[in-house]
Formats: C-alpha cells, sequence, structure tokens
C-alpha cells in the first residue's frame, strides 16, 4: 500500500522547499545518509550553501558519496568551531549539531533535522535530548525572518519517547510573537514519526 500521503521527512522537504532558494545558507543537524542534504543542495543550487552536521563518520562518508552523485561540490570540515566561510558548496561537519553556533557564517534560511539513529547504522547511537535541545534553540536564534526549522521526530526506539518530550516542549516554548509552530502526524499509526516546523515571523 503507497503512505505518500504520510511520508513525514517528504512533508518537511515541501515546508522547507517554500521558503529556501537558490543561493540560500541551509543546515541539517543531522546529515545522516544524505537523504536531507541532497533535498537542501537541490533547493539552494550551485549557488547556495548547505552546512550539514554528523558525529559518525560512516553518516558523513554515506552523505558524501551520494552528493558526488549529485555533483555538489563537498567540503569536509573537521571538529574545530571555526566559523566557516559563506560561499557555494556543502560542508560536511564532523562535530555535534549542539555547536552549531560556532561554525555557522550567517543567518539560515532553513534548517532540517530527522532525530534518532542512523538508518541501517548502530541504533545504540541515537540523537540524545540535551545536545538536541542545544542544537535547536540555537537553530531557532539563528534562522532568518521567514525561514523555517523542520525537525522529524522518531519516538518508538529506546530513548526516543523522552527526546520526543522535549522537543515537544522546546516548540511549544516558542514564543508565538516571534514563531508559527506546526505539527503533523499520523493519527492512526501510534509509532509513526512525526513533524514540527518553525517559521521566524519576525
Amino acid at each position: 500500500m503507497s503512505r505518500t500521503l504520510t511520508r513525514i521527512v517528504s512533508w518537511g522537504h515541501e515546508l522547507l522547499a517554500e521558503v529556501v532558494g537558490p543561493g540560500d545558507l541551509a543546515i541539517d543537524l543531522t546529515a545522516g545518509k544524505g537523504q536531507d542534504v541532497c533535498a537542501l543542495f537541490r533547493m539552494v543550487g550551485t549557488t547556495g550553501q548547505v552546512v550539514a552536521f554528523d558525529i559518525q563518520a560512516a553518516a558523513l562518508a554515506a552523505t558524501r558519496e551520494r552528493l558526488e552523485k549529485a555533483g555538489a561540490q563537498i567540503r569536509s570540515v573537521d571538529a574545530s568551531g571555526e566559523v566557516l566561510l559563506r560561499m557555494p558548496g556543502i560542508d560536511l561537519v564532523a562535530d555535534s549539531h549542539a555547536r552549531l553556533a560556532d561554525y555557522l557564517p550567517a543567518p539560515a534560511r532553513g534548517i532540517i533535522a530527522n532525530l534518532g539513529y542512523l538508518p541501517g547504522g548502530n541504533q545504540a547511537i541515537i540523537t540524545q535530548p540535551e545536545s538536541t535541545l542545544a542544537a535547536l534553540a540555537q537553530a531557532a536564534d539563528l534562522l532568518t525572518a521567514g525561514g523555517r526549522l523542520v525537525v522529524a521526530v522518531y519516538h518508538g526506539h529506546p530513548g526516543g519517547a523522552e527526546e520526543a518530550v522535549a522537543v515537544a516542549d522546546f516548540f511549544a516554548g516558542l514564543p508565538e510573537d516571534t514563531f508559527q509552530v506546526l505539527q503533523m502526524k499520523v493519527t492512526n499509526r501510534r509509532q509513526a514519526p512525526y513533524l514540527y516546523a518553525a517559521e521566524r515571523c519576525a
């Protein structure tokens, strides 16, 4: 059975594509296997910049392979904490997304995160509430007016439910005079991932 309607990550891409365009700066807080990075690259084009974070070498390698097939210009960045140059291409940062503000060269138009574990990887290595909340707080501060932060929450694995509660509290606490916040859920599948999207309006 086709589940096109309930593909949460695809909805996240759609929401970002409404505001992210050629030449923009976009961020992937969890590079994973590169699906979101490639989607952002298609949005910003060859004149834009994407910065992607991951602490797992396997994730960055998989992302690089996918990007090379897409013809992207790729730069590898170690955990130096130095601010990146604002220039076209893809920066793959081997560091925690909790250090987002250390690297970002300018405010971003779109930011995405897929929480949980690396698909096909070690399921004991998961995103953690503390670092996730640090990253989301920085991401919200670093959005341009009209920019969007999109987060896919996976809560069916060990540790996922605790992180889901923390993320829900974060989005519920964003000031309504500064952010519009949307939640998308698959109502009839209890363990399905769901999506938050926040747009900075001021």
